[in-house]
């Protein structure tokens, strides 16, 4: 054998050992030095096994969170995707508020950031540190409450739009053959109609572009962001190979698959078109400034644009124009899917509870104007949606949907630097002598991460009393006293997330959701037509039970309603 082969045998034989060697530390001597090992927590049954499944399947996690707190307590280890994967599962309310008010220690993972970077860009949603929040600072005056009150007559006009469709099938509908026929309704997946019209929302107030999704798929723009959040993240299938994606993305270059391939053909198009309507905004902006007006644009982007260009915001603090693009690409993301579950779960909702829907369409109907909705100018619109806004029993059904079924099912962070988390009630740890002895505080060491149980927040039932895992729209009326210690940016629920990385968009989220609910339920009724269930595909997802393969969707009957004329 020559030297120079011998010598690469023998540099390949210690590149194994050195990797087998590593191997073993992450396996074995990591997790057994890992401080998170001292604390309580379910066993795994073998090398590879883990506790993500049980804890990420909303179709029996609440079962698996109430579990963890009755034999393990508040604060449990459990096990993530690898055997070196100890992570911190907390219900404590005082720990889960230091995480979420400490961003800069406890950030998203690389591996989430590249996930969400790879397809929307470094937005709010994927940024760190001093970028989060050089974009935080000039995206917060774009989501004020004046801009987003600007924003009202959009919505209305989307909402108005679904109506009218859904006329136009369930007329339709009566035209087909005696047995497909549904007593003057139509069997519509209002999943699907919900999201177009959502997309069709956050197109005109997102940049003031029109997608006229309702109408029409056609559109190339909506076509690339429909086409990109599907492939990539609605019909994800959870495997091997997106695993090892996550962690290697290089080869998906090398191996490119359909979502590659999708998402690259996708990101092409926004970049064209949505850089060009950057462009032109831009342009209309230093046209007004040099006429010695403002230029008065009420999307997001348009606002976007002028924060960043305000005379008090220092250069270095200015973002460019790719971060602008990122960031309306998160709001697509962020604002369209998850508002428009949140629509179709309460509709769902109403179906399945017919007393909760009469109650709230009277509601609604009680201050519904006298004159069309169609010929309401935009101060009346706007008149009409404060006295939305305000009322106590529609306030309760979208708490209480969002609370039961928040969109984000749980999230994830992972500590930057070794940190103590502060607890609520003392946690069991086992110290060198293997006995458990009880401390009010813990060592969270760098580099493990925060499984964040959204749900589980949601529904303790220790926390929300007995009846916390049922739709109650009432129970906001009369809260039990331990809610108020929960954290959370909107009604000490954890929907929207806490602290400085919590949901900007909140406000027009809920804009959003009360103007659809006005326009359907005072023109609609809902009955359920399929048993649906949820899933937790990124966001969690109605399907109807047994066919998860013809991807989210939930039928309902929806049946014009005719208000009875008064006697």
């Amino acid at each position: 054998m020559s030297h120079s082969s011998s010598l690469l045998y023998s540099l390949l034989a210690a590149s194994i050992a050195v990797g087998a060697a590593y191997l073993f530390y992450l396996a074995v001597l990591e997790p057994a030095w890992n401080p998170l090992r001292k604390l309580p927590g379910p066993p795994t049954r073998s090398l590879f096994g883990n506790h993500m499944g049980m804890v990420l399947d909303p179709s029996r996690s609440p079962r698996i969170h109430e579990a963890f707190v009755k034999h393990y307590g508040r604060n449990v280890r459990i096990r993530g995707f690898l055997p070196w994967d100890q992570r911190l599962f907390t219900l404590d309310p005082v720990s889960l508020a230091h995480i979420l008010k400490h961003s800069t220690i406890y950030e998203k993972p690389w591996q989430s950031r590249a996930l969400i970077g790879g397809l929307i860009g470094i937005g709010m949603l994927a940024a760190e540190g001093q970028v989060h929040k050089r974009q935080r600072r000039v995206g917060t005056p774009a989501f004020s409450i004046q801009n987003m009150r600007a924003l009202v007559p959009v919505t209305f006009q989307k909402a108005m739009e679904l109506k009218e469709r859904w006329l136009a099938l369930i007329a339709d509908a009566q035209h087909a053959p005696d047995g497909e026929r549904s007593k003057g309704g139509a069997r519509l997946d209002v999943c699907h109609w919900v999201s177009r019209a959502t997309f069709d929302v956050i197109g005109l107030a997102g940049f003031d572009y029109q997608f006229n999704a309702i109408h029409d798929e056609s559109n190339e723009l909506f076509m690339a962001y429909k086409e990109m959040f599907e492939i990539a993240v609605s019909q994800q299938g959870g495997g091997l190979w997106e695993l090892v994606i996550v962690y290697a993305p290089f080869l998906d270059r090398f191996a490119p698959g359909q979502r590659y391939t999708v998402v690259k053909k996708s990101q092409a198009v926004i970049k064209r078109v949505a850089g060009r309507l950057i462009q032109e905004k831009k342009r209309k902006i230093e046209e007004a400034e040099k006429a010695g007006t403002t230029y008065g644009g009420k999307d997001l982007l348009s606002a976007l644009l002028r924060s960043n260009a305000a005379a008090d915001l220092p250069p270095d603090q200015r973002i460019s124009d790719e971060d602008i693009l990122n960031n309306i690409n998160t709001f697509m993301f962020a604002g369209s899917d998850t508002s428009s579950l949140s629509v179709t779960w309460i509709l769902y909702l109403l179906s399945v509870y017919p007393e909760v829907q009469d109650r709230l369409r009277a509601e609604l109907l009680s201050i519904a104007p006298t004159a069309p909705l169609e010929s309401l100018a935009q101060d009346e619109i706007a008149s009409l949606y404060a006295k939305i806004a305000e009322l106590p029993y529609l306030e309760n059904v979208v708490r209480e949907t969002l609370r039961l079924i928040p969109p984000v099912h749980s999230s994830i962070r992972v500590a930057t630097k070794d940190d103590v988390i502060p607890t609520s009630t003392p946690v069991k740890m086992q110290n060198k002598y293997g006995e458990y002895e009880e401390v009010n505080s813990f060592v969270m060491p760098k580099g493990s991460c925060v499984h964040v149980p959204i749900e589980a927040f949601n529904l303790d039932r220790e926390v929300w009393g007995p009846d916390g895992w049922a739709f109650k729209p009432e129970r906001w009326d009369n809260l039990p006293e331990a809610v108020k210690a929960q954290p959370g940016l909107y009604n000490n629920i954890l929907t929207f997330s806490a602290g400085p990385r919590s949901c900007i968009g909140v406000k027009f989220s809920i804009i959003e959701i009360k103007m659809f609910m006005f326009v359907l339920v005072t023109n609609f009724k809902f009955a359920p037509c399929d048993k649906v269930g949820k899933a937790n595909v990124v966001l969690t997802r109605p399907y109807v039970m047994g066919k998860h393969k013809e991807g989210s969707q939930c039928p309902l009957l929806v049946t014009p309603y005719v208000q009875e004329a008064q006697a």
